[in-house]
């Protein structure tokens, strides 16, 4: 069976989300993401794939295995350490971003799950000069959901997107609203955690 942490973590006038997964025996991986608005800033992943297979197996060794991990991504936001790869990581991307590199942004991310019905406003920019992409095509699913296809819009020349559907029954594994943005070859994605793993599910903020 698998496991997993969802942490929200502030530090100084930041919050940042971290979110920890084991992906089961069949893959046994320990995955790490820390998001900020929805956007993934870093990745995380360990193998225990040699104590899966050896005799002191245990799932209880594995979530200790997974509380650790999601414990040190958190010291190291805390610490300071991570921020500073964060950051350079990000400075890294800024200096290789090309002309049609696009992001897309959820403008209500306090208020897209009422009442049964997720309602999306996004707004999809151009990252070199930060005007509106029109014609950008967005989809959107529920990460998790027992049967969901993807719900598309498209950008008006404003560069907003308006896309509603009732939401999904839920299945019992971890859930996250997905969002992608496509603009010719260039694409964006946001990843928005959702804690409830029930059929009157709530959106926890960024996650993914």
């Amino acid at each position: 069976m698998s496991s997993g942490f969802n942490t929200d973590v502030r530090v100084g006038d930041q919050v940042f989300h971290v979110q920890t997964e084991d992906r089961g025996p069949a893959h046994p991986n320990i995955d790490t993401v820390v998001y900020q608005n929805g956007r993934v800033l870093h990745r995380r992943s360990s193998s225990y794939q040699h104590f899966a297979e050896s005799a002191e197996f245990t799932p209880e060794g594995v979530r200790e295995r997974v509380d650790e991990q999601h414990r040190s991504i958190i010291e190291d936001l805390r610490s300071g350490v991570l921020l500073e790869a964060i950051a350079t990581a990000a400075e890294k991307g800024k200096s290789s971003e090309n002309d049609g590199a696009i992001q897309v942004q959820l403008l209500n991310s306090g208020s897209w799950l009422t009442a049964g019905k997720v309602s999306l406003d996004l707004e999809i920019l151009r990252k070199s000069d930060r005007q509106p992409q029109p014609g950008a095509q967005v989809e959107a699913t529920i990460e998790g959901a027992l049967r969901d296809s993807p719900h598309a819009g498209l950008s008006d020349d404003q560069g907003r997107a308006h896309i509603e559907f009732p939401l999904p029954q839920l299945g019992k594994g971890d859930l996250a609203l997905v969002i992608v943005a496509k603009a010719d070859q260039n694409q964006d994605e946001l990843r928005f955690a959702m804690r409830s793993r029930s059929q009157s599910a709530a959106p926890s903020g960024p996650a993914c």
